[in-house]
């Protein structure tokens, strides 16, 4: 029994007052955050956190505060000088970074905050004191004397203070209260309706410190979901539950978008998410009529997508004011030559990274290609004429005839092409594809003919280099049949074709690479929206990427293995004794009647093989070098910040558990009681001997004169 009591008095005490002091257990990160605002004292050389310096450790200047003042942060000050000194130590901060990485340190910020002789309970008349001496002078009164009120705190002749867990469930509910007797004092007839302008001046005296401008600029358009001018108790009531579940509210969005094909969802569909996802129908039609009218009042339409929602349920949201019209001004300040470097950055940023991947999953893959090419290469239907049985014969034996290296032959040309090769294609495809696309749909045969275009393109590249590969790639196995056989190098094969001859069997390219890409790109795009759902909100994983890349190239890479058989045969030099090929119909026939129509599929296998992998290692690459080395000033994403709807973003946030989060976050809950908490001067003594100078002008926010 006393094990249990022990610990329970263990739990109780840390709940109210912290862990353990850090003492010397302080991380590193903590250290070096104090360290770097603190100032030494004079006379002990001691290094500390003066009120300024404060601030700007939990609130940076570069921060985005939404509507809290960063002067405001100075009421923090006192919850972490502990002993009143206007200083705060290194055991100090570490004692108040402690506090806040808690997971209710919103809610235990408020209540040591009140506080006021640090015993573990708030008092009525220290709370309404501090509450009266911060409220601003124009805000609508709140009687403490209320029903609601003594619920929580008893009558004038009951008061009872309250502990942590009775303050916190108070807090929590005294915003709706402060609503209802806002209503009620502005609603001069009683007839439970207001005017839109008092509706504006009730949610921006409670709750302007957590909306974004597009919805504070349009408050007073609530009256339109109704059929009269007027707001009712009703509309105030559900815009308030609302705007209280917005992490909710977010994650409903997020999912139904995710399910929607085009991103976009309509009032319904919001619903029936909200019925999977809760127990219960959280959720009335008037709060879903609010949600969906704050949403769409730039752009009417009863289907809307994330970025509409984010105007209402992001806090961080800027007006257009201050967002697009600032962003604009700054677009039209820049030169064109700074415009046009920026471009130029930006294309050869892409270009670069593109030949990186690309070279690496072409090198990843090379030995494939060059075991097809050989295969692709024999001649003659008697298995004995034959120098290689199949690829893994293949394979074995140019290992054992001319080296490992000897997989690699005539890779260089290969790796030089492969960044023009790439950056054409998927340049070409995109451009095309845009021409064709109308509110990003576009129909399928339009996307086989950016695929064909695609492809037509790439050949003014891709020919002369695969020409050359190609020779190199056959050289070895001539070495090995044919004696004294010289060693020919890249730039001696071009020499020698001269610039017609690099071009043979182009005809043959084109015949395969415009099928090749026309059957991708289709197919590739499909596979991502209609198999793994990508849509405008909903952005796939690497591996998915990988899975439709490699799906794509199987069939693009097969249909066209007759075509890269007959380029094969065209390019590769004449051998003493074979047929050599005059064009592409006389190479066709040719190979019809001397091997038979399975000759066409020669090496198709090691096609597929080489294809889906390195479009893999190539996209994994340049996802790998997109992350490792960003673009410097990069655009970023439009999110949403709400909160906790989107895992994978809250792990992408930057600061998510840093001081200034955790900090913004209990000044939210502070600001419930009056959003000019922490803006008045406490800097005087007032007539009933409350002393209320700030601790570091030498005294407590609510010691006792």
């Amino acid at each position: 029994m006393a094990t249990k009591v022990a610990t329970v008095k263990e739990a109780v005490k840390e709940t109210l007052i912290g862990s353990q002091e850090p003492g010397m257990q302080l991380s590193a990160q903590t250290k070096a955050r104090f360290n770097s605002h603190a100032v030494k004292d004079a006379e002990s050389d001691e290094l500390y956190l003066g009120p300024e310096q404060f601030i700007d450790a939990v609130a940076p200047p570069n921060e985005d505060y939404h509507k809290i003042k960063r002067e405001q942060y100075s009421i923090l000050f006192r919850i972490a000088d502990r002993k009143n000194k206007g200083k705060v130590t290194l055991a100090d901060w570490g004692y108040f970074e402690n506090l806040l990485s808690k997971p209710d340190a919103e809610y235990e910020i408020a209540f040591r905050l009140f506080d006021v002789d640090r015993l573990g309970t708030v008092k009525y008349d220290d709370f309404r004191k501090l509450y009266e001496l911060n409220k601003g002078p124009d805000s609508i009164p709140f009687d403490w004397d209320c029903e609601w009120a003594k619920l929580y705190i008893g009558s004038k002749t009951k008061r009872h203070n309250m502990d942590y867990q009775q303050f916190s469930q108070m807090l929590r509910g005294l915003q709706g209260e402060r609503i209802r007797q806002a209503f009620q004092l502005l609603d001069k007839d009683g007839d439970g309706y207001i005017e839109p302008e008092d509706f504006e001046r009730i949610i921006k005296e409670t709750s302007q410190h957590k909306l974004s401008d597009h919805l504070l600029e349009n408050l007073h358009t609530l009256c339109n979901i109704s059929q009269g001018s007027k707001v009712s108790y009703a509309n105030v009531r559900a815009f308030q539950n609302m705007i209280k579940e917005m992490d909710l509210v977010e994650l409903i969005v997020r999912r139904a978008c995710a399910k929607s094909s085009d991103g976009k969802i309509t009032r319904t569909e919001f619903l029936n998410q909200a019925a999977k996802i809760t127990r219960f129908s959280l959720f009335t039609p008037m709060e879903a009529d609010i949600l969906f009218h704050f949403a769409s009042l730039d752009e009417p339409s009863g289907r809307l997508g994330l970025r509409d929602f984010a105007k209402v349920l992001d806090p961080s949201w800027r007006s257009r004011d201050e967002g697009e019209d600032s962003n604009r001004a700054l677009a039209k300040a820049k030169t064109t030559s700074q415009q046009f470097l920026s471009q130029a950055g930006e294309s050869a940023y892409s270009f670069v990274l593109g030949s990186l991947a690309g070279a690496f999953g072409a090198f990843m893959v090379y030995p494939i290609d060059l075991v097809k090419t050989r295969i692709q290469n024999q001649r003659g239907q008697n298995p004995g004429q034959r120098l290689y049985k199949n690829s893994l014969d293949c394979f074995r034996k140019v290992i054992r005839n001319e080296g490992f290296r000897g997989l690699y032959s005539g890779v260089l040309p290969q790796l030089v092409g492969v960044a023009p090769e790439k950056a054409i294609k998927l340049t070409v495809n995109d451009l095309v594809r845009g021409w064709f696309s109308k509110d990003n749909k576009i129909w399928w045969g339009h996307e086989v003919i950016a695929g064909g275009a695609a492809g037509a393109c790439q050949v003014v590249f891709t020919n002369p280099l695969e020409i050359v590969k190609i020779r190199l790639q056959v050289q070895g196995e001539v070495a090995k049949s044919v004696e004294g056989a010289p060693k020919r190098s890249a730039m001696w094969i071009v020499r020698n074709l001269g610039l017609v001859g690099l071009y043979k069997g182009a005809s043959a390219c084109l015949l395969r690479d415009v099928p090749f890409s026309a059957i991708y790109f289709p197919t590739y795009n499909h596979l991502k929206k209609d198999l793994f759902g990508e849509s405008p909100t909903k952005k796939l994983g690497v591996l998915q990427l990988l899975t439709a890349g490699a799906i794509a190239g199987m069939p693009a890479a097969y249909l066209t293995t007759p075509c890269d058989v007959i380029k094969t045969r065209l390019q590769v030099e004449a051998r003493k004794g074979d047929t050599a090929y005059t064009g592409l119909r006389h190479a066709a026939k040719t190979i019809w009647k001397e091997e038979g129509f399975r000759a066409f599929f020669k090496g198709g296998p090691a096609r597929i093989l080489r294809s889906s992998p390195q479009f893999g290692f190539t996209l994994a690459a340049y996802e790998l070098l997109q992350t490792t080395l960003p673009y410097p000033g990069g655009k970023s994403e439009m999110k949403m910040h709400a909160g906790v709807a989107d895992v994978v973003s809250s792990l992408k946030e930057k600061h998510a558990d840093s001081p200034f989060t955790r900090s913004r976050n209990a000044l939210k809950i502070v600001l419930d009681l009056d959003q000019h908490f922490g803006r008045v001067n406490l800097g005087s003594n007032n007539e009933k001997g409350w002393k209320v100078m700030p601790p570091w002008m030498g005294g407590g926010a609510g010691s006792r004169a």
